[in-house]
């Protein structure tokens, strides 16, 4: 029996052992089937981004989708889902690509490594970037900012510039343009990402040309042109025709403006870009809106409102009802005003709210946290607690044994301590007398050092007085040097000015006697000869028909001399059709005195060089009135003349640089009044802008169909 005993057991263990080692073995097989899977998934997944990044969005759309239906394996999930959030965001489809981020996120949660961490990275960027297109600016900076705190944890150069480039932008929407200004030109350090580049160059611009320094903006832009040229980017050129137009809508360069942003709808439409379509159309019905061409704007607000709320874009929502609200008043539909004003209160409100409920959320998410947090510790507490207690009981036992040993010992430190008093009070004796004699030289080395302080202070003092005096004394003598200096050379410009004046004078004089010279030989050798011909032939008159023909032909000769005359009073100039090279010529001219800078620009010239001749005079004196005006008052260094010739309407835009005045409460003087009555003659109306130190604007419209 103990003999079959044995037998069973040793079999037993034998079986076991055997199904434990083909369990082993089966389970070693399992797992490397999974990495087999794992790694072939995740290379239809770098596949798929691939794909994305060459623009083949569809494609790898359908790639990421089929994946995420037939995936055997949990660690390529988040990577998936962050490509179709990827995807949704590239065509503003703002809940799908929210939806697709939380659930990359979750999955990334559960792992913590550095490849977890860069992938929540990714993640904030697109949940601050979907915030921000929905009008939600401060939910945006938060993710940005744990953005690059993660990516600073872990050294993540490219993500942390990412995000960096995301708070920049969100600066830029609050109106924070240093900070924006800052961080974008951080950006433009990294070498790494075209793209980034791209997109700091362009957003500096965009500051620039909203902080009206159109110079730096244009360089910019300039920059970011040569960059796309090189590379097919139907996103950048998109913006880049925006900003442009933008630029040119700030310039009053109307026309210009409407046909980039024309441009930038149409490539946006093009490549599935409808943010920057729908901010186009914005800005397109808006300069329809101040043009009074109500009917168009609203065509171009509604078709802009149908993607904005397709596409939920809040913030572009309560633009296009407030600009629709004006329209209705304009037509005085009342009834509409009033039903778009209630639109644009309620998109305000699911603003208000939406930040509400995602506060509500975080705190009680934070809530849930803190209790979870004080049941630990109250745990932690009660274990502590009981440890304790144990240790007190064993410290109580050996506290016990102690006290034996203390008292068997108390007889022997009686003796030890009374001859430890007598040794301490010894010593103590000794420690009084060596602190008396510490003291005593102190006070010597105190009195000494005082000494030494003082005498020196006293050297340094008295050469710092002298040098601060005479430095005064400089100071003052300089000062009075610049103010005689500036009063020199106000009296240079003075005379220079006065010097321009009697120029002007004598040579307007000059032209003046020559014309009234011509005009009286003209007059006594011509005309008054052939009247007084027929003045003699008409004493003598009789009934033949001979001498009334010769009176008759001598009439017909004297009214051709007279008309002559009247043509040869208009400049030469004023009948060849070069009036924009007139204006350009007498600019030039006026150029030559050293302080002064001109600048003319003329658009289209053939329509302005073919204006009638009386209307081209009467220009040509206005603007002579003009720039004599600045010549004697302004103490301009630079001029600008612009003159737009458009559908039925001249204008002209005169512009100077000089001290100007309070158009406000300075009386008009004799060459405005001037002005205003030519004008008045050819149906021309005239606005003044001008303020202390920043220089005259006056723009002249001139009718040309009355």
């Amino acid at each position: 029996m103990p003999q079959l005993l044995k037998r069973i057991i040793f079999i037993s263990f034998l079986c076991f052992f055997c199904a434990v080692k083909a369990q082993k073995t089966s389970t070693k097989k399992e797992s490397s089937k999974s990495t087999l899977l794992e790694l072939e998934e995740k290379k239809i997944i770098i596949n798929a981004y691939g794909l994305m990044n060459n623009g083949e969005d569809k494609k790898a759309y359908k790639i990421a989708h089929h994946l995420l239906k037939t995936s055997k394996t949990q660690s390529n999930l988040p990577n998936t889902n962050l490509l179709l959030a990827y995807y949704f965001n590239k065509r503003s489809l703002i809940d799908s690509s929210l939806f697709y981020t939380n659930q990359a996120l979750k999955f990334s949660k559960s792992k913590n490594d550095s490849l977890s961490y860069r992938l929540s990275s990714l993640g904030y960027n697109l949940l601050a970037i979907n915030n921000k297109k929905r009008g939600l600016l401060g939910e945006s900076k938060k993710w940005h900012l744990k953005g690059i705190e993660v990516s600073q944890k872990f050294n993540e150069t490219d993500l942390y510039y990412t995000h960096l480039h995301g708070l920049a932008l969100i600066y830029s929407s609050l109106e924070d343009y240093n900070n924006a200004l800052k961080l974008f030109k951080q950006c433009l350090n990294y070498k790494g990402d075209e793209e980034l580049i791209i997109g700091s160059y362009i957003n500096i611009s965009d500051i620039y040309g909203i902080l009206k320094d159109y110079e730096k903006s244009n360089w910019y832009l300039n920059r970011v042109k040569k960059i796309c040229e090189k590379k097919n980017d139907f996103q950048a050129k998109a913006v880049i025709a925006y900003s442009l137009a933008s630029n040119y809508l700030s310039q009053n360069r109307t026309e210009e403006a409407i046909t980039l942003f024309n441009e930038a709808i149409q490539i946006a439409d093009e490549n599935e870009l409808p943010q920057i379509a729908i901010n186009a159309k914005l800005s397109l019905g808006i300069i329809l809106l101040e043009n009074k061409k109500a009917e168009e704007a609203k065509n171009i607000f509604t078709n802009a409102l149908k993607d904005a709320i397709h596409l939920g874009y809040l913030k572009e929502q309560g633009e296009i009802y407030n600009n629709m609200k004006e329209i209705s008043l304009l037509q005085n539909d009342y009834k509409s005003a009033y039903a778009y004003a209630n639109k644009q209160s309620k998109i305000k409100d699911s603003i208000a709210q939406l930040q509400k409920d995602k506060e509500i959320n975080e705190l009680e998410v934070k809530f849930k946290t803190w209790q979870k947090e004080k049941e630990i510790r109250l745990l932690q507490i009660e274990n502590k607690a009981n440890a304790l207690e144990i240790k007190n009981k064993e410290e109580v036992l050996a506290f016990l044994n102690l006290q034996k040993e203390i008292i068997k010992k108390r007889h022997e430190n009686k003796i030890l301590s009374l001859h430890s008093v007598y040794q301490k009070k010894a010593m103590e004796i000794n420690s009084l007398k060596k602190d008396q004699q510490l003291k005593l030289a102190e006070i010597d080395w105190q009195k000494s050092t005082q000494k030494i302080t003082f005498y020196s202070f006293l050297a340094v003092i008295l050469p710092i007085i002298g040098l601060l005096f005479l430095y005064y004394q400089k100071l003052k003598t300089q000062r009075l040097l610049n103010i005689k200096e500036k009063t020199i050379s106000e009296q240079k410009i003075m005379s220079l000015v006065k010097d321009q004046e009697l120029k002007l004078i004598k040579a307007t004089i000059k032209g003046q006697n020559k014309a009234r010279t011509k005009i009286a030989k003209e007059l006594h050798d011509s005309i008054g000869g052939n009247l007084a011909a027929i003045k003699l032939q008409l004493n003598s008159v009789t009934t033949n028909v001979d001498s009334i023909h010769n009176i008759q032909k001598q009439l017909d000769e004297t009214y051709k001399q007279v008309r002559d005359l009247s043509h040869n009073l208009i400049p030469e100039k004023f009948n060849q059709n070069n009036f924009s090279n007139i204006l350009e010529e007498y600019l030039k001219n006026l150029a030559e005195i050293d302080h002064l800078k001109t600048s003319f620009t003329a658009y289209p010239k053939p329509k302005i060089d073919l204006i009638a001749n009386h209307l081209q005079i009467e220009v040509y004196k206005i603007i002579q009135e003009l720039v004599t005006n600045t010549l004697k008052h302004a103490r301009a260094t630079t001029i600008d003349l612009q003159i737009n010739h458009f559908e039925d309407k001249l204008n002209i835009l005169f512009e100077d640089n000089g001290i100007g005045f309070d158009s406000q409460k300075k009386k008009i003087g004799i060459g405005f009044k001037n002005i205003k009555e030519r004008l008045h003659t050819i149906s021309g109306s005239m606005e003044i802008d001008s303020i202390i130190n920043r220089g005259t604007i006056i723009n002249i419209d001139i009718s040309l169909t009355k």
